[in-house]
């Protein structure tokens, strides 16, 4: 599944079916594509791409196809950051620190996971 990347449109479509699995083609219609203006067959084409790379699955229930998040899900999100710091920021996450540095609204709760990444990659350090 690594080398099958996925667009933005997609990557949001997946969170979208990660925050509320075993949803039919019409749930994920009416609740995320009808709100961005897309067609229902759109978002059925969308989905069935997303499960051909092994990102959803469906199973029938109730007369309809239930389609949720496969395990394998969970790394889309960390090889789109990759490619994100690699090809946008080249390779420096610096810009982006400086970014949220500037933005000023990072939440208490954020804050606490940064502070907690930070040790550990000082731990890791630490340990080699």
């Amino acid at each position: 599944m690594s080398g099958k990347t996925i667009g933005d449109q997609e990557l949001a479509l997946l969170q979208y079916i990660q925050a509320t699995p075993k949803r039919s083609v019409g749930d994920v219609f009416t609740g995320y594509g009808e709100p961005r203006g897309l067609a229902r067959s759109t978002v059925l084409t969308m989905m069935e791409r997303l499960r051909a790379k092994g990102y959803l699955s469906r199973r029938k229930a109730e007369g309809a196809y239930r389609y949720s998040a496969t395990n394998g899900s969970e790394q889309v999100m960390t090889g789109a950051i990759g490619r994100f710091v690699e090809k946008t920021l080249q390779g420096s996450v610096s810009p982006f620190v400086a970014w949220m540095a500037e933005r000023g609204q990072v939440s208490d709760a954020e804050l606490a996971e940064l502070e907690a990444l930070v040790d550990t990659l000082q731990s890791r350090r630490k340990g080699r």
